[in-house]
């Protein structure tokens, strides 16, 4: 057995890769801090079972999880954040990850309990995402019930403060097209201005506000 503990924070780092080895005694352990150590790790050693900290220095660990899985297929994945919201939930019921635990919520001594359920073959989930997740489904309003995948995409664009014109060029759409999914999103949420837009980004998860180096 060949665990990864990704997370940038060295003390949170270490704890994590405590408590694996008291799940796992026998697994051999490799630790990385940023995407592209998580990737050359990955090169090496290919893991059984990836601790996945969703937000990275060098980029997101959802958006990092296929370059994982295109080189350890068969991998469980148990991602962490201290910052699950909507989107972040919706993707990560959407991508190939086996449990999703709350940081801010949860003592390490969980993480053992996590390991134990997804090498069993479930699925864990923390008791904060359940309460996430149960809200979600109930409120009729909610993003991933009237916005289609691509409309998700460009509202996460708009949420940056891309124009029209930069969110064409990202996608490789023309400004005209662009300019109608900003306006059927805007439709759908029934919100008339882009500050309004940039604000729900936000406050779903779509878009995060950067942090200095002292995040938490």
């Amino acid at each position: 057995m060949t665990v990864l503990v990704i997370e940038d924070q060295t003390m949170v780092r270490e704890l994590l890769t405590l408590a694996c080895l008291q799940a796992l005694p026998k697994a051999r352990l490799h630790a990385a801090g940023t995407c592209a150590e998580a990737l050359a790790q990955c090169r090496r050693d290919p893991p059984d079972l990836v601790i996945l900290d969703l937000v990275l220095p060098d980029g997101d660990g959802l958006d990092l999880l296929p370059d994982i899985l295109a080189g350890a297929p068969a991998a469980k994945v148990i991602a962490l954040s201290s910052h699950i919201d909507e989107f972040t939930l919706h993707r990560a019921l959407s991508s190939r990850v086996h449990g999703i635990l709350d940081k801010n919520e949860q003592p390490v001594r969980i993480l053992r309990e996590a390991i134990t359920t997804v090498l069993a073959g479930g699925q864990y989930v923390s008791s904060f995402v359940q309460r996430l997740k149960a809200s979600v489904r109930a409120n009729p309003a909610a993003f991933a019930k009237i916005l289609s995948e691509r409309e998700q995409g460009v509202l996460r664009l708009i949420g940056e403060g891309l124009t029209n014109d930069q969110i064409a060029v990202r996608l490789g759409i023309s400004t005209s097209t662009a300019k109608n999914h900003r306006l059927n999103i805007m439709a759908k949420l029934d919100m008339h201005s882009t500050p309004q837009l940039i604000r729900y980004a936000i406050e779903k998860g779509f878009t995060r506000i950067p942090e200095g180096p002292s995040r938490s």
